[in-house]
């Protein structure tokens, strides 16, 4: 598998205000660790960030992080963005061992038209990525499940889908992934019976003028 090649550079003040002053001058401020090294800070280009983000899935991407000149490959484990703003908080790098396992969510990719569409059913998609042990170096970018033969009724489950060699998948291998489902009945509008609807409302009619009649009588009898 390919790296992808994020300039970095080191930093010895951490703290919200330091962050907040990184943002404001065009950089993110993130840390890299791993088992092997101490948490280290550092700060990305905001711009050349973003862009490379618009190209990669950066969960299952490996990077070739090069930080004040030392080249590391790492895994993005979480980007922090703010709330409602389009902007990136920080950015948390995991550094890589050679010969150590990772665990990642890999997104899942239908293929094929299901046969219980083509009869009028609807994909209920429950999962939507397989979380998966792997070496680093062969991180699939996705993982494909064919739902050509899914009936109305039936469902896919975890055990059903075979695996890329080198993977192990850690989700329920009974977990249901997707389901074929039958297209849902439309119900008939209900018929509103005027006359009926009528009938129940005259004698609140009649009711409301028998009582005015009665106070105006009573009215009368007062002057």
């Amino acid at each position: 598998m390919a790296t992808t090649p994020l300039s970095a550079a080191g930093r010895s003040d951490t703290g919200k205000g330091v962050a907040r002053k990184l943002r404001a001058a065009g950089r993110v401020p993130g840390v890299i660790y791993g088992h092997a090294r101490d948490p280290r800070a550092l700060s990305l280009d905001t711009h050349e960030f973003e862009l490379l983000l618009e190209k990669v899935s950066y969960r299952t991407t490996v990077f070739e992080l090069d930080l004040d000149g030392t080249k590391s490959n790492a895994l993005i484990r979480e980007v922090q963005r703010h709330p409602y703003k389009k902007e990136i908080l920080h950015v948390d790098f995991q550094e890589l061992v050679a010969g150590e396992k990772v665990t990642v969510q890999v997104p899942i990719v239908y293929l094929g038209s299901s046969i219980g569409v083509k009869e009028g059913g609807i994909i209920d998609q429950i999962m939507h990525e397989f979380t998966i042990r792997v070496d680093p170096m062969t991180i699939p970018s996705r993982i494909e499940v064919d739902i050509t033969n899914l009936a109305i009724g039936r469902s896919i489950h975890v055990g059903d889908v075979p695996m890329p060699a080198g993977v192990e998948v850690l989700d329920d291998e009974d977990a249901t992934i997707c389901t074929c489902a039958a297209p849902k009945e439309e119900k008939a509008p209900e018929v509103v019976d005027a006359a009926a609807v009528a009938a129940v409302a005259e004698p609140e009619v009649l009711s409301k003028g028998k009582k005015e009649e009665e106070e105006g009588a009573e009215a009368e009898k007062k002057a």
